[in-house]
Parts: structure tokens; sequence; C-alpha cells
């Protein structure tokens, strides 16, 4: 399958223009939308949630990534593979934590080019076709050269002391993998000691408390509430581990 992970929002053509694309170029593989709400032109936050989130999908994903506020600058536009699974999209830190965290991991800088390329969507016009054909089969040295894993060192933490996003619900995911937290440590978040739970029912309506999401990341919630209004948590925020 090829899965989108993108900020282009939840409403506008964006996700459907590209939708389009691959429908058009791969019409028998399967296109999914994970995430069409990520943190907004900011690649770092979503680095840790690609992370998290594509351990779910099964090796031969076809990642489809877009968090690209440096579109139509110098920035390399790129392949990853990382234990198994393809990631399409620019060369901005947005793969650097899959490939670090990957047991086997390679990147190749996207030469392929196509009749048209607007200036301000290469999701559309490069990463989309690019997404499809490697989900069809195509190899992506034939359309990509070997390149260095990145142009800068970010020095990115292996795992994110802040909020990194928040859903619908106003839970408020962390950039931190639970298994790298304490179980009985607490969190630091917007000047409150927030203690641990295993799951929502486990902690007394309208508490707040952190627990360990389904996606392995911790996460900040509130019992019946939104976590997000009731601390005023944003993504970015600082957290700690106490």
């Amino acid at each position: 399958m090829i899965v989108l992970f993108t900020d282009f929002g939840l409403v506008g053509p964006y996700t459907g223009q590209v939708m389009a694309v691959l429908h058009q170029a791969a019409p028998a593989v399967a296109a999914i939308s994970l995430f069409a709400d990520l943190p907004a032109a900011r690649p770092k936050p979503c680095a840790y949630l690609l992370a998290a989130y594509a351990a779910w999908f099964p090796p031969g994903t076809v990642f489809l990534c877009v968090v690209d506020p440096g579109v139509g600058s110098a920035r390399r536009a790129v392949v990853a593979e990382a234990d198994g699974r393809l990631y399409v999209g620019p060369d901005n830190g947005l793969f650097d934590i899959v490939l670090r965290r990957a047991a086997g991991a390679r990147l190749w800088e996207i030469a392929w080019r196509p009749p048209t390329l607007s200036a301000s969507f290469h999701g559309r016009d490069l990463f989309a076709p690019v997404a499809a054909r490697l989900a069809t089969g195509e190899k992506p040295a034939a359309l990509a050269q070997p390149a260095a894993e990145h142009t800068a060192e970010r020095h990115w933490p292996d795992d994110l002391a802040e909020i990194a996003y928040v859903d619908r619900y106003g839970n408020a995911l962390t950039g931190l993998r639970g298994s790298q937290v304490p179980a009985q440590a607490h969190l630091m978040a917007a000047g409150r000691e927030i203690p641990p739970a295993t799951t929502f029912s486990a902690t007394p309506a309208g508490e707040t408390f952190w627990y360990v999401n389904s996606n392995g990341l911790a996460e900040i919630a509130v019992n019946g509430g939104s976590a997000s209004a009731l601390l005023g948590l944003h993504i970015g925020d600082a957290i700690a581990v106490v």
C-alpha cells in the first residue's frame, strides 16, 4: 500500500490532488491517508511521529511523506529505505529518526523529474509519481542515485521531550517512546506534574495522567476531557521526566 503522511490539512484540494495522481499511476495499489493534519511546516515533531506510526505497517509499504516548508529550494528530494519500508519526500529531517532506528537503512536522491514540476507542490508533481512507481515494483535505483544520509547534522535527540501532536480529543502525544520512560515516572508539562496510568478508566474523571498509547508514545490525557485545553498544551511545548 501507499501511506500518505502529510500536513496538507483536513480541508482543501491538496490530499485529493495527490490521491488522484496515485490512482492514475498505481490504480491497483491501495492508498491510505494516515495523517493529513501533521504539525504544519514542522519536520522535527513529524519525524518522531513517523518513526512511531510507520512501525505498524509491514515491510514493502511505501510512505509518501510531505511536510516540506523548503519546497522549491535546494533541499534534496529523497527515497529512504528503513527496515524494508520505503519513504519518499524531502530531505529536511523528516526521515532522520526512522533511518537512525532501523536495523538496515539506505538513502537515495531522486534524479527523475516529471515533464512538468511546479515550484510549490512537489508532493503532487514529484513525490506522488515516485511513490506510485515504487509501489508498483520499480526499484529506487531506477529513479534515484545513492546519497549520503543527510546534508546537515541536525543533532535531534533519540527521543523528543516535547509535545509532537494534539489529536481531536485533546490528547497530547509526545515524541518520547514509552519504553524509554520509567513506568512509575511523572511527566512535567505546563508547570504541572502528571502521574502515570495504564489507561483512561484507571484515572478518575477529569484527572490528568500520562500513559503509553497504542503506538508506543508517551501521551498526556484527561479522562473525559481535553489535556490540551485543560493544561494549555501546544505542539513544541517542552516536557520533562521526573
